[in-house]
């Protein structure tokens, strides 16, 4: 069975046969399938009244562990997003009572964000939904498959300097 991405392919093929295409059926369908699961993902959160941004934002908090407490820089890394346009997110997360803003009591040029207990309580109740709904997005491969694919995956993570 073909796929979308055969097709585009098979179009520059014939246009222009000396071309290399294999880099397309990588990158063209890694992007695509990207675009699909975020997608089913931003379904999910949108039917718990939020953005997948947001969630992303809560459960990175909910990850720091103990204090579920970041510095600004260190949540703007882990969010990969610039500090702007997180000062940007954290504000609305703030409006809404997800999360507080504090200066850092030992540098006051730091800033500290933590969740609220309904920001704990929301990043809590939606994880269980999130992985289920991620399992059922990727339920076309077989568990060994998705385990090659997720090694794959992270192979190329590291070739292009996405580390830890």
């Amino acid at each position: 069975m073909n796929d979308a991405v055969d097709g585009i392919i098979e179009r520059w093929g014939a246009l222009r046969p000396d071309l290399d295409t294999t880099p397309i059926g990588v990158v063209v369908r890694v992007f695509r399938a990207a675009r699909l699961l975020d997608q089913g993902i931003k379904e999910y959160f949108e039917a718990h009244g939020l953005e997948t941004w947001e969630y992303d934002l809560l459960s990175t908090l909910l990850r720091a562990g103990d204090s579920s407490t970041l510095r600004m820089s260190d949540l703007a890394g882990a969010a990969m997003i610039s500090p702007a346009a997180l000062t940007n997110r954290i504000d609305r997360l703030v409006v809404k009572g997800l999360v507080t803003r504090a200066t850092d009591p030992e540098n006051r040029r730091l800033v500290r964000t933590a969740l609220t207990d309904q920001g704990r309580r929301i990043a809590n109740d939606l994880i269980d939904g999130h992985v289920a709904t991620e399992l059922a997005l990727i339920d076309g491969l077989t568990p060994d498959e998705q385990a090659v694919l997720a090694k794959l995956l992270r192979k190329l993570l590291l070739s292009l300097g996405d580390q830890g």
